[in-house]
């Protein structure tokens, strides 16, 4: 009876611990990266991710990376199928640690206007910057106040794309945030618009920290 008890003890802790294993943090969730394909012309585009985690969800699904007939205006057609997409979706989880050595501090409520400045500096369409404050905007303007810090770098490595044929303009929009009670000092973020030329590929995505 002892041992059994021992048992379930233990087949609850892993249950409610982690979804890896007993104690292990699987990190945090990179959440709804999209992209989008703006070719110059219909072509053939063939796109791979090397991610530092584990997916868990991409739609069309990735399975040796994703493999698309892109027009001008953004819309994407599977080869083999015929079927329309207007992007590419992944999400994943990752133990990777983010970088807020920089970043703002914007009150819930005045979240809606702060991204829509700083998504439209960072070269976001009117239409991108739309859909990326639909996905967030409901899990952040409750909060007193979000950190947030747009990631370069520390993104960038942890999800490597390798796009065929080579874009002219790639830019990445990656979001970490955290929610707070209270405001924190931090140095003010310098955001820099990417100029898009011939062939652009945007995404936009994130992740809350906890």
């Amino acid at each position: 009876m002892k041992k059994r008890y021992l048992l379930l003890c233990l087949l609850a802790c892993c249950g409610l611990l982690a979804l890896a294993g007993c104690g292990e943090d699987p990190g945090d969730t990179t959440a709804k990266p999209v992209l989008y394909l703006y070719p110059e012309e219909e072509t053939t585009v063939h796109v791979q991710l090397n991610y530092t985690g584990q997916l868990t969800t991409t739609y069309p699904a990735y399975e040796d990376g994703w493999t698309v007939t892109a027009h001008p205006d953004g819309t994407l057609t599977d080869p083999a199928t015929g079927r329309a997409y207007y992007c590419l979706f992944w999400e994943g989880v990752s133990p990777v640690e983010y970088d807020f050595s920089e970043g703002f501090v914007v009150p819930g409520e005045d979240t809606a206007a702060f991204l829509e400045e700083a998504l439209a500096a960072l070269g976001l369409t009117d239409q991108e910057a739309n859909e990326f404050l639909i996905y967030w905007l409901p899990k952040m303007e409750g909060n007193p106040y979000n950190l947030i810090a747009f990631q370069d770098e520390v993104y960038t490595k942890n999800a490597a794309l390798s796009i065929s044929p080579t874009p002219d303009t790639l830019l990445r929009v990656f979001m970490a945030w955290k929610g707070l009670e209270e405001p924190v000092e931090i140095p003010s973020q310098v955001l820099t618009p990417t100029p898009r030329t011939g062939f652009t590929v945007v995404e936009w995505g994130g992740t809350e920290v906890q």
